[in-house]
């Protein structure tokens, strides 16, 4: 009876042994870190914890300058949470198992389903293995084009560094990089606008959707969900570019005193960056509060289900709209592309939805009371914590130790998910009782 007791108290479901596992690693890389030899300076516990958790998180918000404050050692450290964080715990566990020949059971696949954030168990192995396939072969195609720009720049060693780490970086949305200001000095860069934009946009659009894109010969043979992911990047990616263009053309903290053609690579970059992958080319200390407010959204949108991105994801956002087009044309299902979506779809994206704004609301609230700063900037800062972003307005090493801990806190929820988190809270029902309905007023 004892046995049996004690194998139930350490049972634990999918989303559980997720979280379980992802804070494990958050402390393996906060003691790598702590490392005297992984910094050039002591940093306190708790900063090591928040670079881990944002590193692991690929979130990319920083209490202090990468490139300054950590040796070779720890921004390596850094890279690989970074990978690790971005590609998932269990997708690695996984490549593991097959390179060592081990069968993949049940309980494994259940796992890789609730970090994949897949509707069910079939093909999942399949997937992970076109992943890691996809994966670094991008990086790696990223690494050379990046080398042949850096490498006359800072030499054969660093320039291959940088490469490797900014390719893994962009690619992970992470938004980490190996200067103060972020990669300011290359605004007017085609080059550099080019590859890592082009590695946020194809991280951000989540795995099925390029592996979809492979085996599907058109545009009509893709799934629903590839078919709204492409097309809501593409509109969101060019409204967003036109809007930053617009509010920030004159002024003078951004891109006013630049030359036309740079203003339009900053805009560009501006416009794909905040939605997951947090880096910069602008000084975001001196964006007009428009801007921000525009920003927020975008942040708390997201990238795609399935990527290494954040927020609520842009097919949650999507459904939403489609949701509320629907009931003010008084039909009952939303259809799309001849498809229909199953109610219990429209009821999970309102889900997401609330258990987000909550938990962004309560974060605001603490730092609100905790942090001496501008309310624009530290909502913009637990939003950006949220989605994963890492951009900031200039207000992340001034955060207190409540102040910390909360973003610590914003970070992990949002890289794990809300569902994710309150499925592991949750108990299941067994309740199969039917009530009698009753009409409720709202509105």
């Amino acid at each position: 009876m004892i046995k049996n007791m004690k194998r139930k108290n350490i049972t634990m479901n999918p989303a559980q042994l997720l979280i379980f596992i992802f804070l494990i690693f958050i402390l393996i890389g906060t003691a790598l870190l702590k490392l005297p030899f992984a910094t050039t300076e002591t940093i306190s516990w708790l900063d090591a914890l928040f670079t881990t958790t944002s590193a692991m998180t690929v979130t990319g918000l920083v209490v202090f300058d990468t490139a300054t404050v950590y040796t070779y050692f720890g921004e390596i450290v850094i890279m690989c949470l970074i990978q690790l964080g971005g590609l998932g715990i269990m997708s690695f566990a996984i490549l593991i198992y097959m390179m060592l020949g081990k069968k993949i059971g049940f309980k494994e696949r259940l796992l890789l389903q609730q970090a994949l954030n897949q509707t069910s168990i079939g093909g999942v192995i399949r997937l992970v293995r076109n992943l890691f396939i996809f994966s670094f072969t991008i990086e790696l195609v990223a690494v050379i084009l990046l080398s042949v720009r850096w490498v006359p720049q800072f030499g054969w060693a660093k320039g291959i560094y940088y490469s490797f780490f900014h390719s893994i970086s962009a690619f992970n949305n992470a938004g980490f990089a190996l200067w103060e200001d972020g990669l300011s000095q290359f605004v007017g860069d085609p080059a550099i606008n080019l590859i890592i934009s082009l590695l946020i946009v194809v991280g951000g659009i989540g795995f099925t959707v390029l592996a979809d894109l492979i085996h599907a010969k058109n545009f009509q043979q893709l799934s629903l969900h590839s078919k709204l992911m492409i097309i809501g990047t593409l509109v969101i990616n060019v409204v967003s570019i036109i809007i930053i263009f617009s509010l920030e053309y004159n002024n003078t903290r951004t891109i006013a005193q630049l030359p036309l053609s740079d203003k339009i690579w900053a805009s560009y970059f501006q416009g794909i960056s905040p939605r997951t992958a947090g880096f910069n080319t602008i000084d975001m200390t001196g964006i007009e509060d428009p801007t921000a407010f525009f920003m927020l959204f975008l942040m708390f949108v997201g990238a795609g289900s399935g990527s290494t991105g954040g927020g609520i994801k842009l097919t949650t956002f999507i459904i939403m709209i489609l949701a509320v087009i629907t009931f003010t044309k008084g039909k009952k299902e939303i259809v799309l592309f001849r498809r229909s979506i199953h109610p219990s779809y429209v009821l999970k994206t309102l889900t997401i939805a609330m258990i987000s704004i909550m938990a962004i609301f309560i974060a605001v609230f603490i730092l609100s009371i905790t942090e001496k700063a501008p309310f624009i900037k530290i909502i913009f800062e637990v939003i950006s914590a949220f989605g994963t972003v890492g951009l900031s307005m200039g207000i992340t090493s001034s955060l207190s130790v409540i102040g910390k801990l909360v973003i610590i806190l914003v970070m992990f929820i949002g890289k794990l998910g809300p569902l994710t988190l309150a499925f592991s809270l949750a108990k299941p029902s067994k309740e199969k009782i039917r009530y009698p309905n009753e009409d409720v007023l709202t509105g």
